[in-house]
Protein backbone atom coordinates (compact mmCIF):
# COMPACT_ATOMS: atom_id res chain seq x y z
CA UNK A 1 0.00 0.00 0.00
CA UNK A 2 2.78 2.33 0.98
CA UNK A 3 3.96 2.28 -2.97
CA UNK A 4 0.22 2.29 -4.49
CA UNK A 5 1.13 6.03 -6.15
CA UNK A 6 4.78 5.89 -5.31
CA UNK A 7 5.51 6.80 -9.01
CA UNK A 8 3.18 9.77 -8.72
CA UNK A 9 4.58 10.78 -5.37
CA UNK A 10 8.24 10.73 -6.70
CA UNK A 11 7.17 13.23 -9.52
CA UNK A 12 5.68 15.30 -6.81
CA UNK A 13 8.91 15.57 -5.30
CA UNK A 14 11.38 18.56 -5.72
CA UNK A 15 14.24 16.18 -7.01
CA UNK A 16 17.59 16.91 -8.16
CA UNK A 17 19.13 17.36 -11.58
CA UNK A 18 20.36 14.22 -11.49
CA UNK A 19 17.33 12.14 -10.31
CA UNK A 20 16.70 9.39 -12.74
CA UNK A 21 13.08 9.59 -14.53
CA UNK A 22 10.22 7.38 -12.69
CA UNK A 23 9.73 4.65 -15.27
CA UNK A 24 13.69 3.35 -14.90
CA UNK A 25 12.45 2.40 -11.63
CA UNK A 26 10.57 -0.67 -12.36
CA UNK A 27 12.91 -1.95 -14.86
CA UNK A 28 16.21 -1.22 -12.45
CA UNK A 29 14.57 -3.10 -9.45
CA UNK A 30 13.37 -5.98 -11.64
CA UNK A 31 16.80 -7.08 -12.41
CA UNK A 32 18.21 -6.10 -9.71
CA UNK A 33 15.70 -8.63 -7.12
CA UNK A 34 16.33 -11.46 -10.04
CA UNK A 35 20.13 -10.92 -9.35
CA UNK A 36 19.64 -10.97 -5.48
CA UNK A 37 17.49 -13.79 -5.80
CA UNK A 38 19.79 -15.74 -7.55
CA UNK A 39 22.44 -14.95 -5.01
CA UNK A 40 20.93 -16.13 -2.54
CA UNK A 41 20.11 -19.39 -3.96
CA UNK A 42 23.88 -19.76 -5.03
CA UNK A 43 24.64 -19.09 -1.38
CA UNK A 44 21.91 -21.61 -0.13
CA UNK A 45 22.93 -23.83 -2.36
CA UNK A 46 26.25 -24.25 -1.72
CA UNK A 47 26.05 -24.23 2.00
CA UNK A 48 22.69 -24.39 3.32
CA UNK A 49 21.47 -22.36 6.16
CA UNK A 50 24.51 -20.24 7.56
CA UNK A 51 24.73 -16.99 9.00
CA UNK A 52 24.98 -15.36 5.83
CA UNK A 53 21.92 -16.06 5.08
CA UNK A 54 20.37 -14.43 8.35
CA UNK A 55 22.47 -10.92 7.16
CA UNK A 56 20.51 -12.13 3.89
CA UNK A 57 17.20 -12.17 5.02
CA UNK A 58 17.84 -8.93 6.95
CA UNK A 59 18.57 -6.83 4.19
CA UNK A 60 15.94 -8.01 2.40
CA UNK A 61 13.66 -7.05 5.55
CA UNK A 62 15.49 -3.33 5.19
CA UNK A 63 14.68 -3.29 1.59
CA UNK A 64 11.05 -3.75 1.89
CA UNK A 65 10.85 -1.34 5.06
CA UNK A 66 12.15 1.93 3.06
CA UNK A 67 9.78 2.19 0.44
CA UNK A 68 6.84 2.81 3.57
CA UNK A 69 8.88 4.81 5.41
CA UNK A 70 9.86 7.08 2.30
CA UNK A 71 6.46 7.05 0.07
CA UNK A 72 3.98 6.04 3.08
CA UNK A 73 5.14 8.19 5.84
CA UNK A 74 7.20 11.03 3.89
CA UNK A 75 9.68 10.60 6.20
CA UNK A 76 12.83 11.40 3.92
CA UNK A 77 15.24 11.66 7.03
CA UNK A 78 14.20 8.70 8.57
CA UNK A 79 14.31 6.51 5.54
CA UNK A 80 17.81 7.67 4.79
CA UNK A 81 19.19 6.71 8.35
CA UNK A 82 17.50 3.23 7.31
CA UNK A 83 19.10 2.78 3.97
CA UNK A 84 22.52 3.78 5.10
CA UNK A 85 21.59 0.19 7.90
CA UNK A 86 20.59 -1.31 4.69
CA UNK A 87 23.90 -0.20 2.24
CA UNK A 88 25.89 -1.70 5.35
CA UNK A 89 24.01 -5.04 5.52
CA UNK A 90 24.29 -5.27 1.99
CA UNK A 91 28.34 -4.84 2.39
CA UNK A 92 28.17 -7.25 5.23
CA UNK A 93 26.18 -9.70 2.74
CA UNK A 94 29.04 -9.33 0.00
CA UNK A 95 32.48 -10.28 2.38
CA UNK A 96 30.32 -13.23 3.92
CA UNK A 97 28.58 -14.55 0.37
CA UNK A 98 32.63 -14.01 -0.73
CA UNK A 99 33.36 -16.39 1.56
CA UNK A 100 30.43 -19.16 0.47
CA UNK A 101 30.29 -18.36 -3.12
CA UNK A 102 31.89 -15.43 -5.23
CA UNK A 103 29.27 -15.43 -7.90
CA UNK A 104 26.87 -15.27 -5.02
CA UNK A 105 28.75 -11.82 -3.44
CA UNK A 106 29.33 -10.36 -7.39
CA UNK A 107 25.52 -10.85 -7.81
CA UNK A 108 25.26 -8.16 -4.97
CA UNK A 109 27.33 -5.67 -6.41
CA UNK A 110 25.24 -3.80 -8.92
CA UNK A 111 22.59 -3.86 -5.96
CA UNK A 112 24.98 -2.40 -3.51
CA UNK A 113 26.07 0.12 -6.52
CA UNK A 114 22.06 1.25 -6.93
CA UNK A 115 21.41 1.60 -3.11
CA UNK A 116 24.32 3.96 -3.30
CA UNK A 117 22.89 5.67 -5.60
CA UNK A 118 19.58 5.64 -3.86
CA UNK A 119 21.01 6.75 -0.88
CA UNK A 120 22.35 10.12 -2.60
CA UNK A 121 19.10 10.60 -4.17
CA UNK A 122 17.09 9.88 -1.01
CA UNK A 123 19.25 12.42 0.63
CA UNK A 124 18.79 15.40 -2.02
CA UNK A 125 15.32 14.73 -2.00
CA UNK A 126 15.12 14.92 2.06
CA UNK A 127 17.23 18.41 1.75
CA UNK A 128 15.04 19.17 -0.98
CA UNK A 129 11.51 18.53 0.72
Amino acid sequence: MAAADAGGEYLSLERPPWAPPQWLFGPAWTVLYVMIALSGWLAWSARGLTPALGVYAVQLVLNTAWTPLFFGAGRYGLAFAEIVVLWLAIVLNIVLFRRISRPAAWLLVPYLLWVTYAASLNFAIWQLN
